[in-house]
């Protein structure tokens, strides 16, 4: 049974709960570079700061839960990964474009931040892509994804000139074609497909393997695959629908429309690539695949180079088409714990360069134009969130071990990735009234304010024993998928984001985006007379 134990006496030390990466730690006041970019750093008195700026200061000013993003982290790992990519790729004769993974967290400034580092953009949406355009992006460098693009968000982005669209199916190929004929366009596009890899990540965020939603697969399919495929083509021109659903040993119609007798078409892709070069407006591009994100080890972007590159061969056997474009994705791991050693965009590129260079030449296949869509790695370790102790207990979890839970006036509500994925952090203490001398540690656990047990902010830490109500706790690595995917749940307002830079010299600090207040939350919810139904 667990037992809650007085308040006033924490079991101090090195804890049997804690994980075995877990470390003591020696020095309240050290920030572990791995986790803390040179960025944040501690002030004469020991207070956490932003490129100078105390981080008290900025809770003062701007209340807490509070979001801070270091711009100057933001465009050096920008720089870093355009750089990288660009050296390591021009070595094998080829050129590159990183596009930045604009869902990670985008708002018109980080548009503007990544226009200005020579970064592409990638949206995921019709909002995303309009975040784009607001943010001064030229559509001729933005990429529009989404495996359920809405016809509307199509049309918008063929409308604006989007350089390329991926498409995600079968069916939306038909949609993608049937859109622009209408308007008497051609649209780019790439296929994504799935190259059938099981990343080393959490299963909610890898997306090469077979059974999960995204992209065509590689993989030859089940009679019954082949026949699901439905007809879409309602206007006469049947050459999409036809393809798309043709017995995989049909003959293939390739850019005139002839393919040799007994040409066989297997996999979903390459029913996508016999769909598109057959339809007179759609421009495919090349191929897309992404393998998942957060991820460390090396060999799921090799193995995916691999095989795409292979299929991209195939396709050149098969319909003479030489395809110009491969994007690779993105989904390359960050620190958010001491246990977490991402590798640095220098050694990726390499890596990448290398199997693109070496499976090529294999293949005798011309090394394509690369693309990369770094967003976590590039966002994630500019962002921390700074949060106000409240509530403090202890609890037994079993004889002789207890744990301190340390609540928080945040939680799931601005960072739901603990809850969805079991996503661990770090937490240190951010002003100077704790963690001062030889204050002893406590293992702790940093929860929410949300009624859900789920709700943690930081599920294994040590914290100083003298840590008290009002304190500063600072989570780093937080500024990817965190003000993304936060919600007003218990009617929590989201909270401020707030940009510190020293691009004018002296740093300073300004609301990125407004932090709701209740009032916003009420302004939604006003009463309307009824709406006649259509």
């Amino acid at each position: 049974m667990v037992d809650v134990a007085r308040e006033d006496s924490w079991q101090t030390g090195p804890s049997e709960l804690a994980p075995e990466w877990l470390s003591v730690p020696r020095d309240w006041q050290e920030l572990d570079r791995t986790v803390w970019p040179e960025a944040f750093g501690r002030g004469d008195s020991g207070e956490l700061t932003v490129s100078g700026l105390s981080a008290a200061a900025l809770a003062e000013t701007y209340g807490t839960p509070l979001y801070v993003v270091s711009e100057d982290t933001f465009r050096a790992r920008a720089r870093e990964f355009r750089d990288a990519f660009d050296q390591a790729f021009e070595a094998i004769g080829t050129q590159v474009s990183v596009y930045y993974a604009g869902k990670s967290f985008l708002t018109p400034e980080v548009v503007r931040w990544v226009r200005e580092e020579g970064l592409n953009l990638d949206t995921a949406s019709g909002g995303e892509m309009s975040c784009g355009m607001r943010g001064g992006m030229d559509p001729a460098r933005m990429a529009l994804h989404g495996n359920n693009k809405s016809a509307a968000e199509i049309t918008r982005a063929l409308d604006a000139g989007v350089g390329r669209i991926v498409v995600d199916s079968l069916p939306e190929i038909e949609l993608v074609g049937r859109l622009a004929r209408t308007l008497g366009v051609t649209a780019p596009v790439m296929l994504r497909v799935t190259p059938g890899i099981h990343a080393e990540t959490h299963d909610f965020i890898a997306t090469a393997h077979e059974d999960q939603k995204f992209g065509l697969s590689l993989a030859p399919p089940q009679a019954t695959d082949v026949q699901a495929q439905d007809a879409l083509s309602a206007d006469g021109q049947s050459s999409i629908a036809d393809v798309a659903s043709a017995p995989s040993d049909a003959a293939a119609p390739v850019g005139d429309g002839v393919a040799s007798a007994g040409e066989s078409v297997t996999s979903a892709a390459m029913r996508a690539v016999s769909a598109c070069v057959a339809h007179p407006n759609l421009d495919l591009q090349g191929i897309h695949c992404h393998i998942g994100s957060q991820i460390f080890a090396a060999e799921g972007f090799a193995q995916a180079a691999e095989r795409v590159l292979t299929f991209m061969a195939e396709v050149r056997a098969k319909f003479g088409v030489q395809l110009p474009q491969l994007d690779l994705g993105g989904g390359y791991g960050i620190a958010y714990t001491e246990a977490d050693r991402p590798r640095p965009a220098q050694h990726i590129a390499e890596a990448l360069a290398a199997a693109v260079r070496d499976t090529c030449q294999r293949l005798e296949f011309p090394v394509p134009h690369l693309s990369f869509e770094p967003g976590r790695s590039i966002v994630g370790p500019a962002g921390i969130t700074l949060y106000t102790v409240g509530t403090m207990k202890a609890v037994t979890v079993k004889p002789g071990q207890s744990r301190r839970y340390v609540s928080v006036d945040g939680g799931m509500s601005d960072n739901p990735r603990p809850v969805l994925y079991g996503a661990d952090y770090s937490a240190v203490v951010a002003d100077s009234t704790s963690g001062e001398g030889t204050a002893a540690p406590v293992f702790s656990r940093v929860v929410g304010k949300h009624c859900e047990s789920g709700d943690v902010v930081v599920n294994s830490t040590y914290l100083p024993a003298d840590l008290a109500a009002g304190d500063l706790l600072a989570v780093p690595a937080t500024g990817a998928y965190c003000w993304a995917l936060s919600s007003n749940y218990n009617w929590l307002p989201r909270p401020t984001v707030v940009a510190v830079s020293t691009t004018s010299g002296e740093p300073q600090a300004r609301v990125m985006v407004r932090g709701e207040t209740e009032d916003d939350l009420f302004a939604r919810m006003e009463p309307s007379e009824p709406t006649p139904l259509a």
